[in-house]
């Protein structure tokens, strides 16, 4: 039986204090929620003014894949919760921590060192947990990617296939190959995208999907006192070089494909354990489903649950590692649009936000980020509608009304 977490009150002595390691906008909207619920919230990341550390209590800037900084950070401000909300982090250190009762880590520290890299993760989920996914291979080297692709006799993964680094984020480094004339490409863009992990690589066959979809999932409290598991209605997205740039809720999906989809999710978070928000990520053929990825954290596709959901992606998130009730029902049909920088550049302004909100049914998100690149994710924009396809229209409508430049 888990106890509910008691809640004090911030910069007191009694203050329930937790920690982000990691602030981007999925990290900022956790830090909102969580201070909604009287949370005192130290924002780490690895440059200054990142976006949770403009509205969290305490802002620290470190680099988290250095052990002896991770280390010396978490015991000075002693968290109650530590929260990776990336993926380059030193998580031997957090295991270090948590089994030696210093801190809980979310969901829990070997979740966080699974899912860290797509090596840890695919070999759970296939391996371990026997889930169907994609024919895979890792690879050290630019000739064992060919020998990968190509095999003995030909029996390898061929073509088309998708390389990915292990360790990457938002899709930075992958690439889906076409033919051989791609395999240099592929593995040079995998080494400039990887974050911690230089050298290795995933390569995947290609699955001849119908549609991806993230299947939110939250590990909370129930009131038992139990954990018990609770969905959110499929996301469906689209990405571009594996970045995701479009996304709505609920994507129409069978329900023999629902209930599978829901399967695999139980099956892996179950697996990995602990308390909070997963976006497992799924391909789906007719009936069949393929696992792809999780996250043990809020997913850039579930931003659309601001627009869609009593509770978004960020305040299960916030609820469920606090051991609070949570509520994953939807509100209403929504879609969400990314808006780049556009520019490279520091100070950005925005112009066309006034026209952009007067598209009925629109919000926009404007993260803050204190650096501009040209596909930088700097906004989303958010719609509701009757339907998935007239919020679409909406979201992507009210996105290119936003135009950044330079200040």
């Amino acid at each position: 039986m888990t106890e509910p977490q008691r809640l004090g009150t911030p910069l007191s002595p009694t203050a329930t204090r937790v920690m982000l390691l990691g602030s981007g906008e999925l990290g900022k909207e956790v830090l909102i929620a969580l201070q909604r619920l009287g949370v005192e919230t130290i924002a780490v990341d690895r440059y200054d003014h990142a976006p949770g550390q403009q509205v969290a209590h305490h802002a620290r800037t470190i680099a988290m894949s250095d052990p002896e900084a991770l280390r010396a950070l978490i015991e000075a401000e002693r968290p109650a919760l530590v929260v990776p909300e990336i993926e380059a982090i030193a998580t031997p250190v957090l295991q270090e921590l948590e089994s030696q009762g210093l801190v809980r880590v979310i969901p829990t520290a070997r979740a966080a060192r699974l899912t860290m890299d797509r090596e840890g993760i695919r070999r759970l989920a296939a391996e371990t947990l026997g889930l169907a996914t994609s024919p895979y291979a890792f690879c050290d080297s630019l000739q064992e990617l060919q020998a990968a692709i190509d095999g003995a006799n030909g029996a390898g993964i061929g073509f088309p296939c998708v390389v990915k680094p292990v360790m990457s984020s938002s899709g930075k480094g992958q690439s889906k190959l076409d033919g051989p004339q791609d395999v240099q490409k592929a593995w040079d863009y995998a080494m400039a995208g990887g974050r911690v992990s230089h050298g290795r690589v995933i390569v995947e066959g290609f699955i001849d999907f119908d549609y991806e979809i993230t299947l939110l999932t939250v590990r909370s409290v129930g009131a038992d006192g139990q954990i018990e598991t609770s969905f959110c209605a499929p996301v469906g997205h689209v990405q571009v070089s594996g970045d995701y740039v479009e996304s709505w809720q609920p994507h129409p999906m069978s329900d023999v494909a629902l209930e599978k989809a829901q399967h695999i999710a139980r099956a892996v978070t179950q697996d990995l354990g602990g308390q909070g928000l997963f976006g497992v990520e799924l391909f789906v053929k007719g009936d069949q489903v393929w696992f792809s990825e999780v996250s043990p954290r809020p997913h850039d596709t579930g931003m659309v649950t601001m627009a869609t959901q009593w509770q978004s992606e960020f305040e299960l998130h916030a609820r469920a590692i606090l051991g609070l009730p949570v509520d994953a029902s939807l509100k209403s049909p929504g879609a969400s649009a990314v808006i780049y920088g556009g520019v490279e550049g520091q100070a950005l302004v925005f112009d066309g936000v006034a026209e952009a909100l007067r598209v009925p049914g629109t919000d926009i998100r404007l993260f803050g980020k204190p650096e501009s690149f040209v596909k930088r994710r700097m906004g989303v924009a958010l719609a509701r509608a009757e339907d998935v396809e007239t919020a679409r229209t909406r979201a992507k409508e009210a996105a290119g009304k936003v135009k950044p430049r330079l200040g």
